[in-house]
């Protein structure tokens, strides 16, 4: 097992909100165009790291539904290892808070934190545009969490602007089902060609979901936590769903707001907006 004793331990993977998502096109080879707002929490997984020099990756806790081979942390640990040519391995521990299918990037957190940290850990001396690029191939929203930034997206979210956001709660609903992320992007129903939006027209509160109508068909559950979320604040769905949010500008009013979710049968969490991540500040302070 990873232990206190053997490991570097404690490396956030955050969270993020699609404060928006616009589908502006498709392009040849089937990837879609978009335009959206990466909007980090601070409320997210954690891993751990045991470097060894026996050359093997294995993560040390099964992920229920996820088979090691598929598992996005163990992809990125062997493909640095592969394209560094590093001869190190490393034992991995990851505590999952975020669920699968929920449109809070968990995976592609994950995948970027493993990136990072093994990067510092194995010495492999990648910059961040190389880690990034990397982390592209991984998934459309790896190289986001890379950079630890919140920002404006555009490409197939590949194309990153930071912005400087205004301090805001959320309050997040996590339905009890899992959203496939390619069944949405399949569905003849969705609309793939909303017009651009300006950068320096976006505020908060800006654009839609273009995906939450296809889930809100699909998944009843979602519909219904959109609701229920609607009556507190202004409710969307973040990325493909399942998860829904409402920002408030106070702590106090979120958690307010959550608890009346609560009292409806509903489970999710109150977090803050961040405009750096804590994988930056954890990167930091490791020697």
């Amino acid at each position: 097992m990873v232990t206190d004793a053997d490991a570097s331990v404690d490396w956030p993977a955050p969270a993020k909100l699609n404060l928006f998502l616009h589908i502006t096109g498709r392009r040849a080879d089937g990837y879609h165009t978009l335009q959206t707002v990466f909007r980090l929490l601070d409320y997210g997984d954690s891993l751990d790291f045991g470097v060894t020099a026996d050359g093997r990756i294995s993560r040390q806790a099964p992920i229920p539904g996820v088979v090691e081979e598929q598992d996005l942390v163990v992809r990125a640990a062997r493909l640095l290892q592969r394209e560094t040519g590093c001869s190190r391995g490393v034992r991995i521990r990851l505590r999952k808070r975020l669920p699968l299918g929920g449109g809070l990037g968990g995976g592609s957190s994950n995948a970027a934190t493993t990136l990072v940290a093994l990067n510092r850990l194995w010495r492999t001396g990648l910059d961040e545009d190389a880690l990034a690029e990397l982390g592209a191939t991984l998934g459309a929203d790896v190289p986001v969490f890379i950079r630890g930034r919140s920002a404006w997206a555009e490409g197939v979210g590949e194309q990153l602007t930071a912005l400087e956001l205004p301090p805001e709660w959320y309050v997040v609903l996590v339905p009890d089902c899992g959203v496939s992320t390619a069944e949405v992007f399949a569905a003849p129903e969705l609309t793939r060609d909303t017009p651009p939006l300006k950068m320096a027209a976006f505020r908060p509160g800006v654009g839609r979901n273009d995906c939450e109508y296809v889930v809100r068909e699909r998944y009843p559950r979602v519909a219904r936590a959109l609701a229920a979320l609607a009556e507190t604040g202004e409710a969307r769905m973040t990325g493909t769903g399942a998860c829904v949010f409402a920002a408030f500008p106070e702590r106090r009013e979120a958690q307010r707001a959550l608890e009346r979710c609560r009292l409806a049968g509903w489970d999710g969490f109150v977090a803050r907006g961040l405009n750096r991540s804590p994988l930056l500040d954890r990167l930091s302070v490791e020697a």
